[in-house]
C-alpha cells in the first residue's frame, strides 16, 4: 500500500471543498482577496512608507489596497515613487482577476437560482388546493372540468407536479384549456415518484389528489410507484383518486395506496360505456353530460322533509332537480322500488344544473292524466351485433356484452387482427363468429351484410399509433355512413377513438355514439376529485346489474304530439317502476354538442314528444 503524501491530502481536501458549490468558491475567493490586500499593504509599508501623501497608519494603507483590488482602474490616477507604483500596479492586476472571477461566480450562482425558480422548485404554500400528479393528455380534461366546477369559487388553486419543464406545462395547459377564470394554476417540476418532490405540493393542506396514468410502456407501474411514494412520505395526505390502465393491477395498487385511495379502472370503464352505448343509442352523450360540469351534475342531498316519504313520491320533490336514487348505509341503489321509504340515514341522489338549484317544490306538480299511456315494457329479443376491429380491451367488451343480451344473440367479429376472437371461452348467451376483414375496405364491409345487424361497434386497432388508428376508424365510419345512405339500412353505430380533437371530424359520419376513452376517464377523475362518494353512483350506472339508463320510445309513456309538462312524463315512468331523467329529440340527434339529449328539464317545462323521440329513464331490463 503506497503512502499518501501531504500534497495529495491537501489536493483531496481542496477538491472536496470546491465541490460544495458556488458558496465554497466565493469563500476561497474572499480568502485570496484578503491575502492579496494584506500582501499589497505590507509591501507598501515596506517599500514606500511615506506614500501617498497624507496617509498615515496601517489602516489607511489597507483601505487603499482594498480599493485598488476592487477597482483596478484606480491605478491610473496614482502618483508616487517607482516602488509605490509597482506595488499598486501589482495589487490592481491581482484585483482584475479577483473581480472578474467574482462577477463570473455571482452571475453563475444567480443564474442557477433563477433556473431553479423557473423550473418550479419552491414549496407551495396554498391550502384547499387540488393536486394533479403526473402528465398525460387527460390533464387538460381534468383541469378544464375543475375550472368549471370552481367557476363560482374565489381563490381556487390547481397544482400540477410532473417531470416536465414548468413553463412548457403552463403553456400547454393554457393552449388546450384557455381561460382559467378564477382558478389559479401552479406547476412544479419534479418526479411524483420521489417523496422529496411530493413535499413541494403541501399535501397536508390539499383538498384532493389526482394521479394520472402516463402514456407509454407499463403505465400502471408508474401509478403504483406514485402511490407507494405517497404512502411513504411523512404526514397525512387527502383522498387520492388514481387511474389504472388495466384491472389486473388493481390489487397491487390497492395494497400500495391504502384505504384513502380510490382506483379507476380505465379499460373497464371504457368497455362498459362502449357496450351500453352500442345497445342504447345516446348513452355516451348522457354519461358525458353527467360526468362533465357543463350541464346536469350529480349531487347527494339529505333533506329532512323527505324522511318517511316513499321513493316514488320523492321523484316529484324537486322542481329543477331529478331524483335518481338513494345512497344508503348498505350502498348506492338507483331507481329502487317505488315504495322504498327514505330514512334519516339515506341521502337522495339527484341530477341538477347546480347545487343552488336544488330546492324542494311547493306542492304536487300537475299531471295530465289523459296524456299518460299504459303501454307495457317490451320483452327483450335476441340481437345481432357486429364488432369491427380488435384491441386489448375487446375481450372485456365481448364479455360485458354477453351479460346484457338475451339468449340466442349473435356477435360477429370482423377484423384482420391476429388476436381477433382470442380468449372468448365460457360465454353464456352470445354465439360468436370471427371473420377476416379489412375494415377500411368498402367491398369487404359490403360482403358482411351489415344490414342484418341491429348494432355495430367500431373499435380502435391497437396495432397502430393512436392518431393513425383514429384515421382508420374515421375511414370505416365514412364507409358505413355511405352504405347506410345508399342501401337504406338502419343500425346503431358506436365507435371508439383516442383523440378528442377527432370528434368533430367523426360527427360528419353521424355515428350514434363516439366514445373517447381518455376524455371519459379524465371527466370521471375530475368528478371524483370533487366528491369521491360519487364513485359508487357511477359504478352502479356502468354495471350490467340493477337499473341502467335506457332511451325508450316516448309513446310508451305519453301521447305523442301532445303538449305535456315533464312532470307528466316523470309520473308516467313512475307508474312503470322507472325513473325519468330527460328525453331525446330525434330531429336534433345529429346536432352537437348534446345531440338532442335534454337532461333534467324543469318539471313545469312544456314538452311535445314525437313518435321517434325517446324518454331517457333508469330502469331494469
Amino acid at each position: 500500500m503506497s503512502r499518501v503524501t501531504f500534497r495529495e491530502r491537501a489536493r483531496y481536501w481542496f477538491d472536496n471543498t470546491m465541490s460544495r458549490g458556488t458558496a465554497s468558491l466565493i469563500g476561497w475567493l474572499a480568502l485570496v482577496s484578503v491575502a492579496l490586500i494584506l500582501v499589497v499593504a505590507a509591501f507598501t509599508l515596506w517599500l514606500a512608507p511615506d506614500e501617498p501623501d497624507g496617509v498615515s497608519g496601517a489602516g489607511q494603507v489597507l483601505w487603499i489596497a482594498l480599493m485598488h483590488a476592487l477597482t483596478p482602474s484606480k491605478v491610473a490616477s496614482d502618483k508616487g515613487s517607482l516602488g509605490y507604483m509597482t506595488v499598486m500596479f501589482a495589487g490592481s492586476l491581482g484585483g482584475i482577476f479577483i473581480v472578474s472571477m467574482l462577477v463570473g461566480l455571482l452571475s453563475n450562482g444567480l443564474k442557477q437560482k433563477v433556473d431553479r425558480l423557473r423550473r418550479g422548485r419552491s414549496r407551495i404554500v396554498e391550502s384547499g388546493h387540488t393536486v394533479v400528479l403526473g402528465w398525460s393528455d387527460q390533464v387538460f380534461t381534468i383541469i378544464a372540468e375543475l375550472v368549471k366546477a370552481h367557476a363560482s369559487q374565489k381563490g381556487s388553486v390547481i397544482a400540477v407536479l410532473a417531470d416536465h419543464d414548468k413553463l412548457a406545462m403552463e403553456e400547454d395547459i393554457r393552449e388546450h384549456v384557455g381561460d382559467l377564470g378564477r382558478t389559479r394554476l401552479v406547476c412544479r417540476t419534479g418526479r411524483p415518484t420521489e417523496p422529496r418532490d411530493l413535499g413541494l405540493m403541501n399535501l397536508d393542506d390539499a383538498r384532493s389528489v389526482v394521479v394520472l396514468s402516463p402514456e407509454g410502456e407499463d403505465p400502471d407501474a408508474h401509478v403504483i410507484k406514485i402511490l407507494l411514494a405517497l404512502a411513504k412520505r411523512a404526514g397525512s395526505h387527502p383522498p387520492v383518486v388514481a387511474a389504472l390502465a388495466s384491472g389486473r393491477n388493481l390489487a397491487a395498487a390497492r395494497l400500495a395506496g391504502g384505504k384513502d385511495v380510490h382506483l379507476v379502472d380505465s379499460d373497464d370503464t371504457a368497455s362498459r360505456l362502449i357496450v351500453q352505448s352500442s345497445r342504447q343509442s345516446g348513452m355516451s352523450v348522457v354519461c358525458m353530460d353527467l360526468l362533465n360540469f357543463d350541464g346536469g351534475e350529480i349531487y347527494l342531498r339529505a333533506d329532512e322533509e323527505l324522511v318517511g316519504a316513499t321513493y316514488g313520491k320523492a321523484l316529484h320533490a324537486y322542481q329543477t332537480a331529478a331524483v335518481i336514487g338513494l345512497r344508503r348505509p348498505a350502498g348506492v341503489v338507483l331507481n329502487p322500488p317505488m315504495d322504498t321509504v327514505v330514512t334519516a340515514e339515506d341521502q337522495v341522489i339527484v341530477i341538477a344544473h347546480d347545487d343552488s338549484h336544488i330546492r324542494l317544490a311547493t306542492g304536487e306538480p300537475p299531471v295530465d292524466e289523459q296524456a299518460v299511456t299504459a303501454t307495457g315494457a317490451t320483452r327483450p329479443e335476441p340481437e345481432r351485433t357486429l364488432l369491427l376491429n380488435w384491441n386489448g380491451r375487446a375481450e372485456q367488451i365481448v364479455r360485458y356484452l354477453d351479460g346484457y343480451v338475451s339468449p340466442g344473440s349473435v356477435l360477429d367479429i370482423a377484423a384482420d387482427h391476429p388476436d381477433a376472437g382470442a380468449g372468448l371461452t365460457g360465454l353464456r348467451t352470445l354465439t360468436v363468429n370471427v371473420k377476416d376483414c379489412d375494415t377500411t375496405d368498402r367491398y369487404a364491409l359490403e360482403s358482411l351484410g351489415i344490414g342484418l345487424y341491429q348494432h355495430v361497434i367500431v373499435l380502435s386497432d391497437d396495432r397502430f399509433k393512436p392518431h393513425h388508428a383514429d384515421t382508420r376508424t374515421l375511414m370505416t365510419l365514412l364507409q358505413l355512413r355511405d352504405m347506410q345512405s345508399t342501401l337504406g339500412e338502419h343500425y346503431s353505430i358506436v365507435s371508439e377513438m383516442h383523440d378528442e380533437g377527432n370528434r368533430a371530424l367523426a360527427e360528419v359520419t353521424e355515428a350514434d355514439d363516439i366514445v373517447i376513452s381518455d376524455t371519459v376517464i379524465g371527466l370521471l377523475l375530475a368528478q371524483l376529485a370533487e366528491n369521491r362518494h360519487l364513485a359508487d353512483v357511477f359504478g352502479y350506472l356502468f354495471d350490467s346489474h340493477g337499473s341502467e339508463i335506457y332511451p325508450r320510445p316516448a309513446a310508451s309513456y305519453v301521447r305523442t304530439g301532445t303538449q305535456v309538462t315533464f312532470a307528466t312524463v316523470v309520473e308516467a315512468a313512475r307508474r312503470r317502476g322507472e325513473t325519468a331523467i330527460g328525453y331525446r329529440d330525434n330531429l336534433s340527434r345529429n346536432v352537437p354538442p348534446h345531440y338532442g339529449i335534454v337532461l333534467n328539464p324543469d318539471k313545469s317545462d312544456p314538452v311535445v314528444l314525437g313518435g321517434k323521440d325517446s324518454v331517457i329513464v333508469l330502469a331494469e331490463r
